[in-house]
């Protein structure tokens, strides 16, 4: 949980690291969000397309970095704005990283406010994910 007075802009914060994503998962949300695309479920309709087998759907990486932003604020801050857009696939098996640098902490008409510039990668070198949240600290 983030404490204001502790940010700094520049700031690295610890990241999340998730579990492999599992064609399980894939499935499940799938079920959760009623986007049922074969694409993300189906091996052989995703190899008949062109593709490797099946791909996490993107909003299912989304919600990877909702529930890590929803870790940081915690009970101290509230989120004020997320966005996030895509840059890469993600395939089970992969191992996802949420991690975020403080872009700006500012007070603006009496609150206390940060900035966080977010990504989701599966490696150093292979973003599948972007964004940014503000929180607003109570």
């Amino acid at each position: 949980m983030l404490e204001f007075k502790e940010l700094k802009e520049g700031k690295v914060l610890e990241p999340l690291m998730k579990e492999p994503v599992t064609k399980v998962q894939l499935v499940q949300y799938a079920g959760a969000s009623g986007d049922f695309n074969p694409l993300h479920t189906d091996d052989e309709f995703a190899r008949r397309i062109g593709m490797d087998g099946v791909i996490a759907h993107g909003m299912l990486i989304m919600g990877f970095l909702g529930e890590y932003v929803m870790k940081l604020a915690g009970t101290n801050a509230e989120i004020t704005r997320f966005r996030m857009r895509f840059a890469g696939m993600t395939r089970p098996g992969d191992v996802i990283s949420c991690s975020t640098v403080v872009e700006k902490v500012y007070e603006e008409e009496g609150g206390q406010y940060v900035s966080l510039s977010l990504t989701a990668s599966k490696s150093p070198e292979e973003t599948v994910g972007s964004g940014q949240a503000v929180l607003r600290f109570h």
